[in-house]
């Protein structure tokens, strides 16, 4: 028999059954956009593995609340005083491995998990979308990794499910593309209007529960084989070594001495970004995002602490 996850108290999760057999876990940091700080990361990856030990449970759903999906990795300090949420071991570039693995193994877990992406669902907050099995996403979300513009990303999955050009694209700018546009290039599976994204999310669920679970876990796992036999795991595991050689590079120096002249990382995320006109520095309110939270962190990119 296997032992199923030990109990855990989740705080900064919100857990529901929206229908039979569907469990649906919400990201509940919403006055950050969700921002992956630990804590949140433990409870997701918790809250997976534990409905995936549960019998009642088919298929689970990933979504955040308030306005984004997740914003990235922790901005500033809100990792203070936390512990990683599981270990990985230490050395160069233990930073994008352990997150590398903890968004894989959603993978290897056996029943189908939905990411419901709205808003925002930039940097770490793509890496978790990308790490499940099916991504059902708002027309008008934004998905991208702004961490090319001083650094190199943790999980390199761009080319994998955008194709080359488009992923190259997106590495050289770090240019967002929206929900239609990352259904066209593959990476999510269907776009709808945000008001119908938790309908439809729920909708799409329930015909995967309808199915026997051990032919839908045999598929998604036979899926997941043949990705693994392209190369894919391989190369998301090599790219780690290619993000810890980043931390070391001028640009990252430059980076870090503009968080000293710029007052911090906010000023310094803000000033990378205003040549581009986006992310903080977008007419859309980009002084609220500057204070919730949008876009990715350094912090967490990088393991760094503010």
């Amino acid at each position: 028999m296997i032992n199923p996850p030990a109990p855990r108290e989740y705080t900064v999760v919100l857990i529901d059954t929206p229908a039979e057999g569907v469990r649906r876990i919400t990201m509940n940091r919403p006055e950050k956009r969700n921002a992956l700080n630990h804590t949140l990361r433990g409870d997701v990856l918790a809250a997976l593995y534990e409905g995936d030990a549960d019998p009642d449970v088919r298929v689970q759903i990933v979504r955040g609340a308030g306005p984004s999906f997740s914003a990235g990795y922790e901005l500033g300090g809100g990792n203070d005083g936390l512990d990683l949420p599981f270990y990985t071991p230490g050395g160069e570039g233990h930073w994008p491995r352990h997150v590398t693995t903890g968004w894989m193994s959603i993978w290897d877990l056996a029943k189908p998990v939905i990411a419901q992406v709205h808003g925002y669902c930039l940097a770490g907050g793509s890496e978790l979308a990308t790490g499940c099995d099916l991504v059902y996403i708002a027309e008008d979300a934004k998905m991208g990794y702004p961490a090319v513009r001083f650094g190199v990303p943790d999980m390199h999955f761009h080319a994998w499910f955008l194709g080359m050009r488009r992923a190259m694209e997106m590495m050289l700018t770090g240019d967002s593309i929206s929900g239609v546009e990352a259904v066209a290039e593959g990476w999510a599976n269907r776009a709808f209007p945000a008001d119908e994204l938790d309908e439809r999310t729920v909708e799409m669920a329930m015909r995967i529960a309808q199915v026997p679970p051990e032919l839908a876990q045999m598929n998604k796992r036979l899926v997941h084989r043949q990705m693994d036999a392209m190369g894919m795991r391989a190369g998301l595991r090599a790219g780690t070594e290619l993000c810890a050689l980043g931390t070391h590079t001028q640009a990252m120096a430059d980076f870090l001495k503009a968080r000293v002249e710029k007052g911090g990382l906010t000023g310094a995320l803000q000033a990378r970004d205003a040549k581009f006109g986006d992310y903080r520095t977008s007419h859309e309110g980009a002084e609220e995002s500057a204070s919730k939270g949008t876009g990715e962190s350094f912090e967490g990119s990088y393991g760094t602490s503010s």
